[in-house]
């Protein structure tokens, strides 16, 4: 499994990828691989806003039920509406359309304390 470069994780196995002053963020492609079929994504409206470790939505599988940390403190811009009808994007393709969420960030710094791509990889090895 190839894991994209550049953006950063949490070894919960969430992905923020910079964008100008908004985070884009989503679960990884491991994370969706050991929930295997994706059924169903909470994910908070536009306009809540979070701190840095908070839970923001879950994700439902036929296996388990997971919850979704933000790295990055910030407000919801951008919700990826499209899960409500296709969840299996995430499983598909988690680091593309199966992006969750879009974040103001308050503090993109964060951002720096998060794992890299070799970090990440070397924790799922």
């Amino acid at each position: 499994m190839s894991i994209p470069t550049d953006r950063r994780y949490l070894p919960s196995h969430e992905w923020f990828k910079l964008e100008g002053s908004t985070v884009v963020m989503g679960i990884t492609q491991f994370a969706a691989d050991e929930l295997t079929d994706i059924t169903f994504v909470s994910l908070p409206k536009v306009g809540a806003s979070f701190k840095a470790g908070g839970v923001i939505g879950e994700v439902e599988s036929v296996k388990a039920t997971s919850e979704i940390f933000t790295g990055v403190s910030g407000e919801v811009v951008e919700v990826n509406a499209a899960l409500n009808q296709h969840p299996e994007a995430v499983n598909d393709d988690a680091f593309g359309r199966g992006w969750m969420i879009k974040l103001k960030a308050s503090n993109p710094a964060e951002l720096n304390a998060l794992l890299t791509a070799e970090q990440y990889g070397a924790k799922i090895a």
